[in-house]
């Protein structure tokens, strides 16, 4: 079923559907296939999921947008204002053939198709349109990254929901309490304070922490341990929070706690400062990157920066060594860097910043510090 973000704004989503068509066209590519997703929600202002049933936005260059949509899954897009937005909404039912709809709505054969289109419709397309095949990701990137007033907004709101969930965190972190019990706690805080659901809750405490991408899991959290908190999720419009900070369980039962988390600090901060349009994404990285590496802790910092955020959580433009792509006004991105020190304790700091005509402005306004409790 089609997932509606929120007000659909259709003067914004019919530029969208020209700018993509004009990018298309510039890259090209006759067509553009679209499978439900972050880019259809993009476009259309409806998501979704792929089924083994085919839904695609057929977006040829010059010619009508048209939904291909299996009839049992048309009453989901029924809030979208298709007539308006000129979109041709086509059904099919069992039976029929899905991609030979979509290969009429088309005016050529060389096709984009959507980055994450299941193989089973992407292969079935190509065999139906018979010409190349595209990724549509570096096309429709190049829309997405650049942030509008209203999609910055979006992402305002959603940072600002996240900070209150990590101003009550002492209401859930607390010795003596298993991480899976406390990230229970914060997933109803992220949706009382604002979202429509918890998208993901990380709690590493002690040794957890030192793992980036643990979850959360039935270990007891010890008095003097450091955790690591890494939460966020979609407000109505669509647009995501991630946001973490780290926590101390009392007095750190490690003696280099402080002085290492003091490094993080400053790395972090120095990222942030160094973002202006102009600079490049790599260079962003190599910020916080050389603060942590000068300190001796280069090999303990094992991941980018940061990533891009919007309707996916992570999306482009990517904060990362080897990228040079300038930044621009309305990107948006996490700064994140982190020290693990496998065994023992890890730490993160996470905001995410949005470049300005002039600098930076961050969604998340909680306190840097190693926060006691």
């Amino acid at each position: 079923m089609a997932t509606i973000t929120g007000p659909i704004d259709v003067s914004a989503l019919r530029a969208r559907l020209d700018r993509a068509s004009r990018a298309a066209e510039q890259a090209g590519v006759d067509a553009l296939l679209i499978s439900p997703g972050s880019d259809l929600r993009y476009l259309i202002g409806a998501g979704g999921d792929s089924f083994e049933r085919l839904t695609c936005l057929a977006l040829p260059v010059g010619g009508t947008p048209t939904l291909v949509v299996p009839k049992l899954e048309q009453p989901g897009y029924a809030a979208i204002p298709t007539d308006e937005l000129g979109v041709e909404v086509v059904t099919w039912v069992d039976g029929e053939d899905p991609y030979a709809l979509v290969k009429a709505a088309l005016k050529g054969t060389r096709v984009a198709v959507a980055d994450m289109m299941p193989a089973l419709h992407t292969l079935k397309l190509g065999h139906a349109i018979g010409g190349p095949q595209s990724l549509a990701g570096p096309i429709i990137r190049e829309l997405r990254m650049r942030k509008d007033e209203a999609e910055i907004a979006a992402l305002r709101k959603a940072g600002a929901a996240i900070d209150r969930v990590h101003a009550r965190m002492g209401e859930f972190l607390r010795v003596g309490r298993t991480e899976r019990e406390v990230a229970r706690d914060i997933a109803v805080a992220i949706v009382e304070e604002g979202h429509t659901v918890a998208d993901f809750v990380i709690v590493g405490s002690g040794p957890n922490g030192a793992s980036p991408h643990h979850r959360d899991s039935d270990r007891v959290i010890e008095a003097g341990e450091v955790v690591v908190i890494d939460i966020g999720g979609p407000v109505a419009e669509g647009y995501n929070s991630d946001s973490t900070r780290t926590y101390v369980m009392g007095e750190p039962v490690f003696d280099d706690v402080r002085d290492t988390y003091a490094v993080l600090q400053a790395a972090q901060q120095a990222a942030v400062d160094f973002v202006k349009p102009g600079v490049t994404c790599e260079e962003v990285d190599a910020a916080a990157r050389s603060v942590i590496a000068d300190a001796g802790f280069g090999e303990f910092f094992v991941h980018r920066t940061g990533h891009g955020i919007g309707l996916d959580v992570h999306e482009e433009p990517y904060i990362v060594s080897g990228n040079s792509l300038p930044l621009e006004p309305g990107m948006a991105f996490s700064v994140e860097p982190g020290i693990y020190l496998p065994g023992r304790w890890g730490a993160r700091i996470e905001d995410i910043v949005v470049a300005t005509a002039t600098g930076v402005e961050s969604f998340n306004n909680r306190p840097h510090e190693l926060v006691v409790l």
